[in-house]
């Protein structure tokens, strides 16, 4: 491969006169694609042709374009030299800046109006949405390559095929806004603004990770981010909590508060309805339906599969997942209810694991292969979001393969600390019980040992 690299980077050389120096195909790709133009002798009697690409079929969205040139063109002419040269011609104007999408209609309950049906998207919105969510698409891939190799142990639950549910929320709240999760949350740690790096080296119990590597796949957390819970369903009276805070500090904050379908018929989470309701707390409940809770479809686990009317008195919505768009528009109504004092509301975002339930489930004993390639196949939110910028001309194939080069690079430099971070001694077991106070004795497994805890 690193041959061929070579003669086609020396090809290139002599017809361009650049030094390309490509050391991958994909370096290679984008030296070739800054010099698009191609001329080449032109003969009296050959009649001048301009080359143009094939037309792509007529995008289902209202487009408001920069320019009407073509992304790609190709002229003849004439050069004294009998060999041929590449023109450099490629510009960012050429994309189209901004599209509105058609999105799926939320079911409504208890709302005379619902989320709108069109989303607007701009080139650099699309291409932030794509980043992040292929970031965390290849960081769980990793952890999952890490987990087999027996570097991850313990629980461990991915979030990958979700991903359009966490930076579709984000996308529609601010900094300042909380967030608490169930257990599947590394998504949720990365778009709260928690690394690669610090989320791996966590999942392998290194010193580096965020909780210092005592916290694991399921006790993550940053600021305004309140985890990672791994008791089912716990986290919903917390988040009803966190929006008491908000209210009572008048600070205009809402509490996005998520759990599963398998979590949903707990009691703890009407309770925190009711509460909510009675207080008219500015929270967004958010039932991640991705159709098995474990190992068992929802259809066998609730007489109502109907998630978003389970506030019964709280107004609700549910919501096409898969789409970052379609959670986006959502999550904004949702976030503007709450903030107009109208009290809380649920959301159900029906979504799809790729992985099993934790690691230790293969997740193909209750469901097929061929269920999860269809999902793969017709809803993936990756590809959904690539093809939609694709088919209105938004950005180019070749800029979407540069991202997934740099990200690829980004994990694997991530995996690598992961790997090579010390352990956290047994001395630092104890710190960070309180955030902030002296340092005390706390007592080990009995009564004469001791260890200290610094804050």
């Amino acid at each position: 491969m690193k041959n061929m690299l070579t003669v086609l980077s020396n090809a290139l050389f002599r017809i361009t006169g650049k030094n390309a120096g490509a050391q991958t195909v994909s370096e290679l790709l984008i030296d070739l694609s800054e010099y698009v133009n191609l001329t080449s002798p032109v003969s009296p009697a050959t009649p001048q042709t301009q080359r143009q690409p094939p037309k792509a079929p007529k995008p289902p969205a209202d487009i408001t374009k920069a320019t009407a040139a073509q992304l790609v063109s190709a002229q003849a002419v004439p050069l004294a030299s009998p060999a041929a040269r590449a023109v450099v011609s490629r510009s960012f104007a050429d994309f189209t800046p901004q599209a509105t999408f058609d999105i799926k209609k939320c079911e409504l309950h208890r709302l005379e109006a619902g989320p709108p049906v069109k989303a607007e998207l701009t080139r650099e919105q699309g291409l932030q949405y794509y980043r992040t969510m292929q970031t965390v698409r290849r960081m769980e891939l990793k952890a999952d390559q890490l987990y087999k190799q027996k570097i991850i142990r313990g629980f461990c639950h991915l979030y990958d095929g979700q991903e359009a549910c966490a930076v579709g929320i984000e996308a529609a709240i601010n900094l300042s806004d909380h967030v608490i999760t169930a257990y599947r949350a590394h998504g949720y740690t990365y778009t709260r603004g928690v690394s690669i790096r610090e989320i791996l080296a966590e999942l392998t119990g290194r010193k580096g990770g965020v909780a210092k590597g005592k916290g694991g796949s399921m006790h993550m957390y940053a600021p305004h981010f309140y985890g990672g819970n791994g008791i089912v369903g716990a986290q919903v009276p917390l988040g009803a909590g966190i929006a008491l805070a908000c209210q009572y500090q008048g600070n205009n904050q809402v509490c996005v508060t998520l759990y599963g379908d398998g979590a949903a018929n707990q009691g703890q989470i009407f309770e925190a309805f009711n509460m909510a309701a009675l207080w008219k707390l500015p929270c967004i409940f958010v039932c991640e339906n991705n159709k098995y809770g474990m190992g068992t479809s929802v259809e066998r686990a609730a007489a109502s599969t109907e998630y978003y009317r389970r506030g019964d008195y709280i107004p609700g919505i549910r919501v096409d997942g898969m789409d970052v768009l379609c959670v986006r528009e959502a999550t904004k109504f949702a976030a503007d209810f709450c903030r107009a004092g109208k009290g809380p509301i649920v959301m159900e975002l029906q979504t799809y694991r790729y992985h099993g339930h934790s690691m230790s489930d293969p997740g193909v004993s209750y469901r097929t292969r061929d269920e999860i390639q269809e999902v793969r196949s017709k809803s993936d939110p990756i590809s959904m979001l690539k093809e939609r910028m694709l088919s209105n001309n938004m950005a180019s194939a070749e800029e979407f393969k540069e991202i997934d080069v740099e990200i690829r690079k980004v994990v694997e430099d991530a995996a690598l600390f992961a790997t090579s971070d010390p352990e956290p001694p047994l001395d630092d077991l104890c710190d960070h019980i309180f955030c902030n106070g002296q340092p005390l004795e706390v007592r080990g497994t009995n009564p004469w040992s001791k260890l200290k805890s610094v804050s």
